[in-house]
């Protein structure tokens, strides 16, 4: 059935797929740190002004610290390592390291958020890590980078991170002033850090760059990120991120079209390993089964009472 939260996704995949190709070219034409503090902090302002009449929603002196914390993970660490990440990989291929992200947040969910991962499930998060990497697997070989690997993979920990924390914080926080507020306290943070390692007469203001900062401060980061954060606060984590598997591979196809390349088999075969993946994380399986990860924890807990 096509429901809200269905539109909603697909709006998020097509968003955020489209975004990385949209960056790389931007990111071309103006330093890192200063083009993500940009978009992050005038996306993070733009919500806060359309939110505004909500403000007693804010509860800043209550909630600071949280706004802060979140910042930390989810935009200086997040939007800063994978903006400098861009220079070392093409916009397709280090979107499919970052995308680890959907493991590491079906672990972290399970363990911080208590919530049930079977051993189905984890079968199907890595076997949509594995589709992501097969679309791309031309090109990593051509364009390794051992720095873009390691931005790439540190990415994915801290995206993780921050959105298991956000979800464990969502019932103190509302959604919409969380992405307003972190945003704009990390984007200040990274202009700042930006003005001090970077030149700002280093960055063109051309019509690529100008494109890449306004798509980013309008639908990459207050439509997606409200987008998305509702939709992981209503639901399981790790399903929502089972189908941001999908992202990467647009992301993908989208860089192949601006470079005028075919459809490969490779792109149509990871296809087809993220379409399993999203179903397998997803199944519901029988009624009253039980996982092997759940079965172990309690056999170990078992032992525990014996010694």
């Amino acid at each position: 059935m096509f429901t809200k939260s269905t539109a909603a996704l697909l709006s998020l995949i097509v968003i955020w797929g489209v975004s990385w190709p949209i960056y790389k070219l931007a990111v071309a034409y103006t330093p890192p740190l200063l083009f993500a503090g940009l978009r992050a902090m005038l996306g993070g302002l733009l919500l806060a002004a359309i939110i505004f009449g909500m403000r007693d929603k804010l509860n800043w002196r209550k909630n600071w610290m949280k706004y802060g914390i979140s910042a930390f993970f989810n935009t200086i660490l997040f939007f800063g390592l994978h903006t400098i990440g861009l220079i070392y990989l093409p916009g397709g291929l280090f979107s499919v390291l970052v995308y680890f992200q959907p493991v590491l947040l079906g672990l972290f969910a399970w363990i911080w958020l208590g919530e049930n991962m079977t051993s189905i499930k984890m079968i199907g998060l890595i076997i949509g890590f594995l589709g992501i990497v097969v679309v791309s697997v031309d090109g990593l070989i051509e364009h390794i980078s051992a720095i873009g690997v390691v931005l790439g993979l540190l990415t994915a920990l801290f995206w993780a991170i921050g959105v298991i924390y956000v979800k464990k914080v969502s019932v103190d926080v509302d959604s919409f002033w969380m992405v307003a507020m972190q945003f704009t306290i990390g984007g200040v943070v990274l202009l700042a850090f930006g003005s001090f390692f970077e030149s700002w007469s280093a960055i063109e203001w051309n019509a690529i760059f100008l494109f890449g900062l306004g798509w980013g401060a309008t639908m990459g980061i207050p439509v997606a990120y409200v987008i998305y954060y509702k939709l992981v606060n209503s639901g399981d984590a790790s399903k929502v991120g089972s189908y941001t598997f999908l992202v990467p591979v647009i992301a993908v196809y989208v860089s192949t079209v601006f470079l005028n390349e075919p459809v490969t088999f490779t792109l149509l075969t990871g296809l087809l390993l993220v379409v399993i993946s999203i179903f397998l994380v997803n199944y519901r399986g029988k009624k009253g089964e039980v996982s092997l990860l759940n079965k172990a924890i309690s056999f170990f807990h078992k032992q525990e009472k014996h010694l």
